[in-house]
């Protein structure tokens, strides 16, 4: 009877640390979704951001000259 109460003993405390990392778990996921749910990734960047890509002076590549880029980056 006394190793059948260990046991039950040593289940509960197992049981009880798995929901409290649960519970844990799920509030920092909703903190973490509180925190970051108003941040806007895609606004314009403020400072002294420079455009890397350009509209105007675009280079004019042939298919030959793209495939050994492509095959020179790995890419």
């Amino acid at each position: 009877m006394l190793q059948w109460s260990k046991v039950v003993f040593r289940t509960a405390k197992v049981f009880l640390l798995f929901v409290g990392c649960t519970i844990l778990f799920y509030y920092a996921l909703i903190w973490f979704n509180e925190e970051y749910q108003d941040f806007h990734r895609y606004d314009e960047p403020s400072g002294a951001a420079v455009k890397v890509s350009g509209d105007g002076e675009a280079e004019e590549f042939s298919w030959k000259e793209r495939i050994f880029l492509f095959f020179l980056n790995g890419e």
